[in-house]
């Protein structure tokens, strides 16, 4: 897998990769994502802010990701277990429906923990739905622990954080 930050030339592939996200979730009753959220503005301003990633298999987009050291709001409700660390946030990581269950995902967060290590970053906070259970797994497995929740327009989502 290589991981590079995605350029606009790109935009329309993130764009069909969240898209087909979407429909898989909706097949599998998860209703976490839509034609609101995220929509091409948001992954165009990823982009144009130099934030969003992409992971590439076989020349086609694999997986993407944003990290911003900026959160939401309810993030306030997290009790974090390291609130005075440097920390990263991950947003809308999202495997292309095509990559999954083989892995991707983990592989993901191996690299992203090891980034944000580079750059001297102490922890890693996330938001996850509570009704996406592959989420919940993949982030259980990898050691995030669950700090608080915030309530969407979609649902309620665990905060999670891990020290790195």
């Amino acid at each position: 897998m290589k991981y590079c930050k995605a350029t606009i030339d790109d935009l329309e592939n993130v764009f069909s990769v969240y898209s087909n996200a979407i429909i898989a979730m909706e097949n599998d009753n998860i209703h976490q994502w839509d034609n609101i959220y995220p929509d091409k503005q948001i992954l165009s301003e990823d982009i144009s802010k130099n934030l969003m990633y992409i992971g590439k298999q076989d020349e086609k987009i694999a997986v993407c990701f944003v990290l911003s050291e900026e959160c939401d709001e309810e993030y306030k409700n997290g009790l974090w277990q390291f609130p005075d660390s440097k920390f990263n946030v991950i947003h809308r990581l999202c495997v292309n429906p095509a990559y999954q269950n083989k892995g991707i995902a983990t592989k993901t967060l191996e690299y992203i923990e090891n980034l944000c290590k580079s750059q001297g970053y102490d922890s890693i906070r996330l938001d996850c739905f509570t009704e996406n259970p592959y989420s919940r797994k993949l982030y259980d497995k990898a050691g995030y622990s669950v700090t608080g929740y915030a309530d969407w327009r979609k649902g309620r989502f665990e905060l999670r954080e891990k020290k790195l």
